[in-house]
């Protein structure tokens, strides 16, 4: 099973099924807030919807297409991280994530972003890691700029939710790039 150590209130573990009542009541809790900019919502009704997309997501990590994991903070589940899509034919991770409400304002997705950004260059010797955020998702958006990420561009309605479009503003971080900002 993966599991990585971020430091010593922070790790990310490969998401099981045994997680799924706890990730289920995490989505349901935050629910409002998450649909504002997550497009999965609302096919994620019940317990057996969140065991779904866990063995699709095991599946997936099998064939070295994706990584999905739980945020697990002081010893408890907090919300999910890791790569939507891993790109070997262009070298690239795509970096998603989610928290619950009572656990933002700590610094976690910023060092859960570090971790996984270090783990598909340094580690996976992928070349970028990439972070989309929609437009008006400050919360989210802040995460790749702490880290020194460069906004490469906005894609036009690059997301459908529910019943509108949003834009998407693309970050983006090279191996080179990540090497030069951690030997300072």
């Amino acid at each position: 099973m993966f599991v990585h150590k971020v430091d010593e209130e922070l790790a990310l573990k490969l998401v099981e099924t045994s997680d799924a009542e706890r990730i289920f009541e995490l989505t349901d809790r935050s629910r409002d807030m998450l649909r504002e900019w997550l497009p999965w919502l609302d096919h994620t009704q019940t317990v057996g919807d969140t065991k779904r997309f866990i063995e699709s997501g095991a599946s997936n990590f099998v064939l070295g297409k994706s990584l999905n994991c739980a945020i697990v903070y002081q010893g408890e589940l907090a919300g999910i991280a890791g790569f939507n899509e891993i790109s070997e034919a262009k070298q690239t991770a795509y970096i998603g994530y989610w928290l619950d409400r009572e656990y933002q304002g700590k610094g976690i997705m910023t060092r859960v972003a570090s971790a996984l950004t270090d783990y598909a260059l340094m580690e996976r010797g992928l070349n970028k890691v990439e972070i989309r955020a929609a437009v008006g998702n400050e919360k989210s958006r802040n995460v790749p700029v702490r880290l020194g990420y460069t906004e490469e561009g906005t894609i036009r309605q690059g997301e459908w939710l529910y019943d509108h479009f949003v834009d998407s503003v693309v970050y983006g971080m090279l191996k080179s790039e990540w090497t030069s900002l951690n030997e300072k």
